[in-house]
């Protein structure tokens, strides 16, 4: 019997069933859907209302000020607000898949509403063209729209997110069209927007390109199927005329009783189309003859991905193809192995034999019996339904060996879920197709923004699904709704809540808090934030520079160092920016030297304000160097004056200290010999002089025969006189004044001795030269040496046989290892030698 009662609410539709089951009595009052302008959104969603002021209406007990009220499905009042926008009549309205609500009016601005009623700013506009023309019609998809102008122009905003307008090829007919529907771009070859038009010509096809001629058929209502493969018209004769949208393959071609249009047309699925009149809803379906349902109050044809919801002022119904387990289940006179199955729990709970016999009847089919009666489950909307199917699935698993046995456990969670949405206080009557197609995450997003966050944290922690999103959000909410509530109170209501979420955003919802205007609750919650990656900023977005610089420096993570410092230096005194990272040791270490790279002016202020005079004095001196560097500084440069002074500054810092004493001559005698550098440089004109030493100094002055010149320097720095020869000896050499080196070298007996004067003729190839001051040198060794460097080995043989060293003679036998005279010379002195006895 419950099997007949179930099946005979279906409608047979040639060799398929379709049902109507009711989902809500609508809980609204006073609500004439002919009085208005209504907008679903699919999947359950939220349905919009305002007063249509393209009609005359009564008024009755309401305000003359139209309201826009958003229900949910079961009509709940979400929320309302008068409508006071600016832009002539409303045009038309729809939900994007956001369930943002889109608004055109006449001028063709766009008003976008959430599903709470407020405004979102910024408001977007249709063009100039639609502002001057004004839109008559707009045509919705899932997140854009197409706007007819009065000049016949059309324009489309592609994407509501990006709110970019561009205009569709214009076509060659003056009148506007009788209809229009939008075949989305994902469902295009093209991937960009196609618009069909039904005129006196025929059906047009537009996009940006061009525009084409598509059909013949003169077209008064137009929709595209679900999956953008078929168009159903209804044609000027009262013809349905489904065609697959290249238009060259009729589907259904249906004569209907009237030759006036639809008011609504819609597809039921893939399988069937919707024509809605003043009082009758007719169904066409391939091969089947019409079907009628008859209503005495005004509907609203919601498409649904297998399906449509018709709304009426009473109440919420879907129509759906029946689903294959039901139909095998409930269909009158059934003998599937999932129709018996369902019997034999009848029969079981009867305490009846014919339980177990229907059980062998179907015992090779009853995987599948099982499977059917699962699947007929998700597919019911009556929750007792459910209950005795999911009952008689357990049944027959029982007696399965081989079946999954969390199927029913997986249906079951669904179902729980699916009923909790269907309350008519949430009011979202998903069907288990639409939910699979929305997404678990999906369905728990359109519940936050509805503020239904105990249901939804409720359904993610069932599902195992991150709780954080749910918990960000409402204590965002609390946040916004909660002014009167003192800042310690809220704060311990918000943490008893999102201490339940390891890992949460603390710094999100202090962000939310500022936002608001409660910085003081912003700077308690953040303390409470783990990630100093997320608290620092933060910190310093509400103003607290010392606690941000404290967190920071505590982390150990440089770039957050970093970020504090120059937030407080764009903000705060330098003075006070001193102070503060002062008693910091890795802050002030950060800055030091990030400042020696970039900021020499302000790092000195810095020094200076903490008493660090030395430090002062370093970059001085490194100032100078670097303005040595310039290119400019030559030939007499008016920077060698900055560069002298910066280190005579240094050089008055460093005396003030007595650890730099050292630093502070060194200073003082830099300055000193830049000056006489620079002087040089003025009085030869060759930029040779400054930044070498002084030893360099001295030599070149030798080179260019400004003997007094080095002199001068001798005396200023107190060179020795052992360095002076040194330096006189080699830059004489480098001349090659060898008069001059000769007559040097007679002034006095030379404090380092005549090996010098050997050593730069030899260096300078000078062999003759070198003669002269070969028999000079008092060690008999360094004879011998010096000898043997210019070749002569008979002379280095009787210098190193006064000097008795028979060491000296190998080394010397392996200079001249090429000549054998020169070899056996030495071997017969060293063959002496060792027969004296000297080794």
């Amino acid at each position: 019997m419950a099997n007949v009662s179930v099946a005979a609410e279906w409608q047979l539709v040639y060799n398929r069933y379709y049902r109507k089951p009711e989902l809500y009595q609508m809980r609204w009052k006073h609500i004439d859907l002919s009085r208005n302008k209504v907008a679903c959104a699919p999947f359950g969603g939220p349905i919009a209302v305002i007063r249509d002021d393209s009609k005359i209406v009564q008024l009755y007990a309401e305000s003359a000020l139209r309201k826009l009220r958003i229900f949910n499905s079961a009509g709940v009042l979400i929320s309302e607000t008068v409508w006071k926008n600016p832009g002539g009549r409303l045009i038309g309205m729809s939900w994007s898949e956001d369930q943002t609500l889109i608004c055109v009016v006449q001028d063709g601005t766009v008003y976008r509403y959430n599903i709470h009623a407020e405004l979102i700013e910024p408001n977007a506009s249709m063009g100039k063209e639609c502002f001057e023309e004004n839109v008559v019609e707009c045509v919705f998809w899932g997140n854009g729209v197409v706007c007819v102008t009065e000049a016949n122009r059309y324009f489309c905003m592609a994407d509501f997110a990006t709110m970019k307008v561009c205009e569709l090829a214009r076509p060659e007919v003056e009148e506007l069209p009788h209809c229009v529907a939008v075949i989305e771009p994902k469902y295009t070859m093209t991937g960009s927007v196609e618009v069909l038009i039904g005129t006196d010509a025929g059906i047009l096809m537009l996009d940006e390109d061009g525009v084409q001629k598509v059909d013949d058929t003169l077209s008064q209502k137009m929709a595209v199927s679900p999956n953008g493969n078929f168009v159903a018209c209804f044609t000027h004769d009262g013809r349905l005329v489904v065609n697959n949208t290249n238009f060259s393959s009729p589907v259904i071609d249906e004569s209907c009783e009237s030759a006036l249009p639809p008011e609504q047309i819609a597809w039921c699925g893939m399988d069937s189309v919707l024509l809605y009149w003043n009082d009758m809803l007719v169904m066409v379906a391939p091969q089947a003859e019409p079907v009628q349902y008859f209503y005495d109050e005004p509907l609203v044809l919601i498409p649904e991905c297998d399906g449509v919801r018709i709304l009426s002022n009473s109440s919420m119904e879907f129509l759906q193809r029946v689903p294959a387990s039901t139909e095998q289940i409930f269909a009158i006179g059934s003998t599937s192995p999932a129709a018996l199955l369902y019997d034999a729990l009848d029969h079981f709970d009867r305490r009846s034999a014919k339980a177990d016999e229907n059980l062998r009847l179907i015992r090779a089919s009853l995987p599948k019996a099982v499977e059917a009666c699962i699947d007929a489950a998700g597919h019911e909307f009556d929750i007792s339904r459910q209950r005795t199917l999911l009952r008689a699935a357990s049944y027959g698993q029982a007696f399965c060996s081989n079946f999954q046995r969390d199927r029913i456990q997986e249906m079951c969670k669904t179902l729980r879920v699916l009923n909790a949405a269907r309350d008519p206080e949430i009011g979202i009557p998903l069907s288990i197709q639409q939910y699979k197609s929305l997404t678990a995450s999906v369905l728990i997003g359109r519940l936050i923004n509805a503020n239904c966050h105990l249901l939804a944290l409720r359904i993610s922690e069932y599902l195992g699904m991150n709780q954080e999103v749910v918990i960000m959000h409402w204590a965002c909410s609390k946040i916004t709704a909660s002014l009167a509530i003192p800042d310690v109170t809220l704060l311990e209501i918000l943490l008893d809540k999102l201490k339940l979420c390891k890992g949460i955003s603390y710094a999100a919802v202090a962000a939310h808090a500022d936002k608001s205007g409660r910085r003081k609750l912003a700077a308690m919650l953040v303390e409470h934030e783990p990630r100093s990656s997320k608290q620092v900023p933060l910190l310093l977005s509400i103003g607290e520079e010392d606690t941000a610089l404290v967190k920071a420096t505590e982390s150990g993570d440089t770039d957050l160092v970093y970020l504090v410092i120059f937030h407080i230096w764009q903000k705060r005194p330098a003075l006070e920016f001193f102070g503060m990272i002062q008693t910091r040791p890795l802050a002030c270490d950060l800055f030091t030297v990030y400042a020696r790279c970039y900021k020499h002016e302000f790092l000195k202020d810095f020094f200076l304000s903490t008493g660090q005079l030395q430090e002062v004095a370093f970059l001085l001196w490194k100032e100078s160097w670097e303005l040595g560097k310039n290119p400019m500084a030559s030939n007499g440069s008016a920077l060698h004056g900055p560069r002298i002074k910066r280190i005579e500054k240094a050089h008055s810092l460093f005396s003030e200290t007595k650890e730099h004493t050292f630093e502070s001559k060194a200073a003082e005698e830099h300055a000193k010999l830049l000056r006489i550098q620079h002087e040089l440089e003025v009085s030869t004109k060759q930029a040779i002089f400054v930044d070498s030493s002084i030893s360099d100094t001295i030599r070149t002055c030798i080179v260019l025969g400004n003997h007094r010149a080095a002199m001068k320097v001798k005396t200023e720095f107190k060179v020795s006189e052992k360095r002076w020869y040194w330096l006189k000896v080699f830059a004489l050499a480098t001349k090659r004044d060898w008069d001059a080196l000769e007559r040097f070298s007679k002034e006095k007996r030379p404090p380092i001795g005549y090996r010098p004067f050997v050593e730069a003729c030899v260096d300078a190839d000078e062999k003759g030269e070198a003669l002269k001051y070969i028999p000079k040198l008092v060690d008999p060794r360094e004879r011998a040496e010096a000898y043997a460097r210019i070749g002569m080995a008979k002379e280095a043989a009787d210098a190193a046989s006064q000097a008795k060293d028979g060491e000296l003679l190998g080394r010397l036998k392996l200079t001249f290892a090429q000549n054998a005279a020169a070899s056996s010379i030495f071997d017969t002195l060293r063959d002496r030698l060792s027969f004296q006895g000297v080794s």
